[in-house]
């Protein structure tokens, strides 16, 4: 390598990847699958007899962990799939702004201000909804932000304790 070479390496993350292979006849039914892209909760696994060409097929249908769309796709159960690298990470809830930005912070005190209201789906909206209304009658809440290839997002609420006991 000469001295006007130099090797550069951009990278935004810490190096993890957002997917891992698996093979497809080893993911069961409640486990995660990337279909079309998309990370998916599995809700139904099928395995299809080996064919004339040696291969037993399975068949997911997976539900998108973020817009709750329905997915299916077929693969050789004996082909690698991809599986999305998923984390959960609980978070008190700190602020709520009228645009909808959540406030959020972890156990270690670091506050984090880049994450919106739910919203969506239907789920979505309930869960905004409750959020809100926590907010107003001054409960104390712990949220939970599921993050999966490059998105997140707040899945649950729970409160810690009632400051209006």
């Amino acid at each position: 390598m000469s001295d006007h070479e130099v090797e550069t390496f951009e990278s935004a993350d810490a190096g993890a990847s957002l997917t891992y292979p698996q093979q497809a006849g080893t993911v069961r039914k409640n486990g995660y699958i990337v279909i079309s892209g998309r990370p998916c909760k599995v809700v139904d696994v099928s395995t299809s007899k080996t064919g004339k060409h040696g291969h037993a097929k399975c068949n997911f249908v997976g539900i998108d962990i973020f817009t709750n769309k329905k997915y299916e796709e077929m693969a050789p159960s004996s082909h690698n799939v991809e599986v999305p690298n998923i984390s959960r990470k609980e978070y008190t809830v700190i602020d709520i702004t009228d645009e909808g930005i959540v406030s959020l912070m972890d156990e270690s005190g670091n506050t984090r201000d880049d994450l919106f209201l739910p919203k969506g789906t239907d789920e979505a909206e309930k869960l905004a909804e409750i959020i809100k209304d926590h907010w107003q009658n001054d409960k104390e809440m712990a949220v939970t932000v599921i993050k999966a290839m490059g998105e997140e997002t707040i899945s649950s609420v729970k409160v810690i304790n009632d400051t209006k006991a």
